[in-house]
């Protein structure tokens, strides 16, 4: 169990240190353009939408008829804890719109970094490293579920996805006038909070297996409200760019092949 808890640990460091290869296209490579942007987010998308449902819903089904459940009372579990974690997602993200009204007292005073673009920005740079949490503790919890392949399939889905998001932090924050090194490293930190929420996947499980089934579908649920409340509705909204919806289906085909293939 500790090996399986430091592996989970470790590869949510893996897995939120790609927001820094984001970051280095970026400083390197210049901006993507709009197109390539619009791909890369359909793409993050499709990946992270099979991983939900192959890496931890259905997994979490089996696992909760492993503990003596039914199957509908075992797909009930993980369907309210799929909920769940699309709720406490929809919360943080009114807590940062709190933050940029000014509603927190001091920290609504922090996020006032500065009037216009600039706080729009601190707001999103927030917003995408505060999301970095759930997305850790996915990968700490599927690799606690003892199954070493699901556990690398979460990772390698929620890597992917970290890319375009350290592009479009490097991006934003160039516009300030950072420097391209000053770009990517702060890319590379908004996802060094990932072993945070591995460490709390991790420490779940480890305090009762039973709590496995909700924990894998607690983390679903916050994945699929990301992708479907923030990824798709930007793309929608840059549809002028082209479409993004192509990029999807060959995310979503890809890791539906790994995941399947791989066990």
């Amino acid at each position: 169990m500790l090996e399986l808890a430091a592996i989970g640990i470790a590869a949510s460091l893996a897995a939120g240190c790609m927001t820094g290869l984001g970051g280095a296209l970026v400083a390197f490579g210049g901006q993507p353009t709009e197109r390539r942007h619009n791909l890369l987010m359909g793409f993050a998308a499709g990946v992270m939408i099979a991983a939900a449902f192959f890496s931890l819903i259905i997994p979490g089904i089996e696992r909760a008829q492993l503990t003596g459940s039914s199957r509908p009372m075992a797909a009930a579990m993980v369907i309210s804890a799929v909920l769940l974690g699309a709720l406490a997602m929809a919360q943080l993200g009114r807590l940062i719109e709190m933050a940029a009204l000014g509603r927190l007292g001091s920290i609504g005073r922090s996020v006032q970094l500065g009037n216009g673009e600039q706080q729009r920005i601190a707001l999103f740079v927030i917003a995408v490293t505060l999301h970095n949490i759930p997305e850790g503790t996915a990968v700490g919890v599927s690799f606690m579920s003892g199954d070493l392949q699901l556990g690398w399939a979460t990772t390698l889905g929620i890597g992917i996805q970290n890319i375009p998001e350290g592009m479009a932090v490097a991006a934003a924050l160039s516009t300030l006038g950072w420097s391209r090194m000053r770009c990517m490293f702060a890319a590379l930190a908004t996802g060094l909070i990932e072993p945070v929420g591995g460490f709390i996947g991790v420490a779940i499980v480890q305090i009762s297996t039973a709590i496995l089934p909700w924990a894998l579908g607690f983390s679903a649920g916050a994945m699929l409200f990301v992708v479907m409340a923030d990824i798709i509705p930007q793309a929608s909204r840059r549809i002028e760019h082209g479409s993004a919806t192509p990029a999807l289906m060959v995310g979503l085909a890809i890791m539906m092949f790994l995941d399947v293939s791989l066990g």
